[in-house]
C-alpha cells in the first residue's frame, strides 16, 4: 500500500517545529498562548490545500477536520488527536532542527551549544537507531517532537488518504488541541462537534509502542499562612511562611515516593511550584499513581506531614487543596476491547514489533476517555522530550503514518 507513496512527515515536521507553541502554565486563557495558533492556523491551511474542506481553528485553539469516508459500509467515527503546544520546562523558541542522516550511532553533538551531547550510553533507544535519519534541536531549545511528530504524522496520514482515494475507510475526524504539556488539552473540546466513537491519540515514544494505560493523577496546592512582623521587633512574633514551606518539604521521604526515586508501575508525590513571601506561600504539587485508590494514600501521608510540621511552628497555618487532573485511561479502555485489538493489528501490518507500554503520565485521551471517548495512545517516534535532547527518528515517523492509516482500514474491514 506504501510501495510508491512518498511520505510527506519529515518535511512537514521540520516545517512544524519551527513554530513557537510553548504553552503557559500561568495564563487563564485558552489557549494559555495566542502563539500556539500560528501552528493551528497553518494546518488549517494545509488541510484544505488537501481538498478537506471543512477543516477550521476555533477560538479556543483547536482545529476540527474530516475526511469523508468513502465506503458504504456503516463504520464507527474514529479521531486522530495530537497536541500543538511544547512543553513549558525549556524554550521552544527559535527552534533550528537538524537532519542527521544515516545516523552512524555514536555521539550527536549540537552545534549551538557543544556541551549539549546526545549520547547513546545516554539515550540507549539510539541504539536501535543507527542507519536511519535522526532529527535533533541545535542545542539551545527543545525539538518539539513532543508532539509535533504526532501532528506531522496524522498530516501526512491525512495526506495518504486524500491521495489515494481507492483505499477504503470510514469517517475519520482530525482534532488538534492546544495546552496538553499544562493540562488543560481538552478543557473546551466540543466532543458533539467532533462526533467521533473512538480515537487516538498520536503522543507515545519508541516505534511500536502502544499505550492503553496512564497514570491517575490529582493535584494539590498548600497554602502556609505565617504571622507578619517587622523583622526589628520581630522576637516571639513573626512566623516566616517560607520556612514553615521549608521544613514541610524537608519532611517527605528521601529514598521513595518522588519521580527520582520511582520507576515502572511506582507512584509518587512530587512538588512543581513554589512561591510567596514570609506571610503568605504557595506550594504545588503533582500526585501520581496507576492506581487510582492511592492518590488518597499520597494526600493523606501529605496531610499527616503538615500536621507535625505546624506543631513546629506555633501560630501557622496551612489550607490544603486538592483536585482532580485524570484518570487512568484503562478503566475506561477495558470496556472497549476492539479499540486496543484492532490498534494492535494495525502496527502489526505495518511491520512493527508491538511494545505494550503504560505510561507514566498522561495524555490527552486519559481525560478524552473519561469524557465518553476511548483513547489509547499510538507511537510517533518522539524521545527524551522537555529538553535538549529531545530527537525523533524521521522512519519511526513514518511507520506511525502507516500504522494509523492501517488502523482507519482495519475499522472498516470489521464493520
Amino acid at each position: 500500500m506504501f510501495t510508491n507513496y512518498s511520505f510527506t512527515v519529515q518535511e512537514r515536521f521540520l516545517r512544524y517545529v519551527q513554530i513557537d507553541t510553548q504553552s503557559d502554565p500561568q495564563s487563564t486563557s485558552c489557549p494559555s498562548t495566542e502563539k500556539q495558533k500560528d501552528l493551528s492556523r497553518l494546518l488549517v491551511q494545509e488541510l484544505k490545500a488537501m481538498g478537506i474542506s471543512d477543516a477550521q481553528l476555533d477560538d479556543h485553539g483547536y482545529v476540527y477536520a474530516t475526511i469523508p469516508a468513502n465506503t458504504t459500509k456503516q463504520v464507527p467515527v474514529i479521531c486522530y488527536c495530537s497536541h500543538v503546544d511544547t512543553a513549558p520546562d525549556c524554550t521552544g523558541r527559535g527552534v533550528k532542527p537538524i537532519v542527521h542522516a544515516s545516523y552512524d550511532g555514536g555521539d550527536i553533538v549540537l552545534p549551538d551549544d557543544p556541551s549539549q551531547v546526545i549520547s547513546p550510553k545516554d539515550h540507549p533507544y539510539l541504539l536501535k537507531k543507527k542507519g536511519e535519519d535522526i532529527i535533533t534541536a541545535s542545542g539551545t531549545t527543545l525539538l518539539g517532537a513532543d508532539d509535533k511528530a504526532g501532528v506531522a504524522v496524522i498530516m501526512d496520514m491525512a495526506h495518504f488518504f486524500m491521495t489515494n482515494p481507492n483505499v477504503p475507510h470510514g469517517t475519520i475526524r482530525i482534532l488538534f488541541t492546544p495546552d496538553e504539556e499544562i493540562g488543560r488539552g481538552v478543557d473546551k473540546v466540543d466532543l458533539k462537534k467532533l462526533g467521533a466513537q473512538y480515537a487516538y491519540t498520536l503522543d507515545a515514544g519508541e516505534r511500536g509502542a502502544y499505550e492503553d494505560e496512564t497514570f491517575s493523577a490529582d493535584g494539590v496546592t498548600i497554602t502556609f499562612h505565617g504571622v507578619s512582623a517587622h523583622p526589628g521587633y520581630a522576637k516571639d512574633k513573626l512566623v516566616n511562611a517560607m520556612k514553615v514551606a521549608g521544613a514541610f518539604l524537608e519532611s517527605l521521604p528521601k529514598d521513595s515516593l518522588s519521580p527520582e526515586t520511582t520507576e515502572k508501575r511506582q507512584g509518587f508525590v512530587h512538588p512543581v511550584r513554589i512561591n510567596g513571601i514570609a506571610e503568605k506561600v504557595t506550594l504545588e504539587f503533582i500526585i501520581r499513581d496507576f492506581i487510582t485508590a492511592k492518590l488518597a494514600e499520597y494526600e493523606n501521608l501529605l496531610k499527616e506531614k503538615l500536621a507535625q510540621t505546624l506543631q513546629r511552628f506555633p501560630g501557622a497555618k496551612a489550607d490544603f487543596e486538592v483536585k482532580e487532573q485524570y484518570r487512568n485511561m484503562k478503566e475506561v479502555l477495558d470496556k472497549h476491547p476492539q479499540v486496543s485489538a484492532y490498534a494492535k493489528e494495525a502496527i502489526a501490518r505495518a511491520g512493527v514489533p508491538l511494545i505494550e507500554m503504560s505510561a507514566r503520565g498522561g495524555t490527552d485521551g486519559s481525560r478524552l476517555s473519561f469524557m465518553g471517548l476511548p483513547c489509547p495512545n499510538i507511537f510517533t517516534g518522539e524521545m527524551a522530550f522537555h529538553g535538549k535532547h529531545e530527537y525523533v527518528s524521521v522512519q519511526d515517523m513514518q511507520k506511525s503514518v502507516e500504522t494509523i492509516v492501517h488502523l482507519a482500514c482495519i475499522w472498516e474491514e470489521k464493520s
